[in-house]
């Protein structure tokens, strides 16, 4: 298949490309680079020896969409473009609306434009919000804590629209847990542009020397250690979900919504500790009280993705930090050193 990837210099994009690519898929990227670097695409043409369409530019921008979809004609789209930092979202909530529901809505127009009828829409478990239960299923009560959720839950509601007002569209929501890790040549990896939103990249930095200590937001949560527990999910896993997704596509209609994770939950402190094992050193921590839109714990029930999308999560936690050590200690300042 023909396969568009917005976002696809990203994270979690340029693993998807991968293993797009590995199993045959043609593919397209649009990105803005606004949190990525073209020099990630020019590693994965060379991990993959495989080509790569790439056109820069925004997705709420119509014209360019059109553009693409001319030239690149797509079977299908990945939708990976958005913002996604929780407390970021909370002091600029119409920033995140416009990219994150209104870069999707220009999409499905470009897509209708062009006939292209199926997608894959990367989501998120902070559409759940505090827990009712755990783990998580897809049948539980959605009402998101933070606008970052609540941007990605409105979109998720538009993809479901969309698809349902015609029988031969196709929209799979990956509901992410929390990605970690990096490809196994250490090549390509996470590389925030800023101070880190997220753990595993942040201890990354701590370990390389490149700051001095990790803050824990919140040792007072209802939890074994009373730090946060989240269900972390390996980012080739997590990229190897969207192939799964793809092929889902063409046997069925309709919009369907997937959790994509391990169904098993570590606390900060559990990661300190996994990433000390890897790298070898005590990774120096310090408190700081709880974060606004934070949760206690999250954890995925990642039945339905079994049962439908004939997938599960294959590495473990110290495969996941012995990755980013490799990739974080191998790129010590990132792609900037490209």
């Amino acid at each position: 298949m023909r396969v568009l990837v917005t976002g696809g210099a990203g994270y979690i994009g340029s693993h998807t490309l991968i293993e797009l690519m590995a199993q045959g898929h043609e593919v397209c990227v649009l990105d803005n680079y606004t949190n990525a670097t073209p020099a990630v695409l020019t590693r994965v043409r060379a991990l993959s020896n495989g080509k790569i369409a790439d056109f820069k530019g925004d997705v709420r921008d119509p014209a360019m969409l059109d553009r693409v979809m001319q030239d690149f004609a797509p079977d299908a789209v990945v939708h990976f473009a958005g913002l996604k930092a929780v407390g970021e979202s909370q002091q600029k909530p119409l920033t995140y609306y416009d990219v994150n529901v209104g870069g999707t809505l220009a999409l499905l127009h470009a897509m209708d434009r062009a006939d292209c009828r199926k997608i894959i829409f990367s989501s998120s478990a902070t559409v759940y919000g505090e827990p009712d239960y755990l783990p998580y299923d897809e049948a539980h009560p959605t009402r998101p804590a933070s606008v970052y959720g609540r941007t990605k839950l409105m979109a998720e509601q538009v993809l479901t629209d969309w698809a349902t007002a015609a029988p031969d569209r196709s929209a799979v929501i990956l509901r992410y847990f929390n990605p970690v890790g990096a490809h196994a040549s250490a090549r390509i990896g996470e590389d925030p542009k800023d101070i880190p939103n997220n753990l595993m990249p942040y201890i990354a930095q701590v370990a390389i020397g490149l700051r001095q200590a990790l803050t824990i937001y919140g040792d007072d949560y209802d939890t074994p250690d009373g730090t946060g527990q989240r269900d972390y999910i390996h980012v080739v896993d997590l990229a190897r979900a969207h192939v799964a997704a793809l092929d889902y596509t063409c046997k069925t209609c309709g919009a369907r919504p997937f959790n994509i994770g391990t169904g098993q939950s570590y606390s900060v402190i559990d990661m300190v500790r996994a990433f000390e094992r890897a790298c070898g050193q005590t990774i120096p921590t310090q408190q700081a009280p709880r974060r606004a839109g934070d949760i206690a714990a999250m954890q995925a029930n990642p039945a339905r993705a079994r049962a439908e999308l004939g997938w599960q999560a294959t590495h473990d936690l110290d495969a996941m930090t012995a990755s980013t050590w490799a990739w974080q200690s191998a790129n010590p300042k990132g792609y900037d050193a490209c």
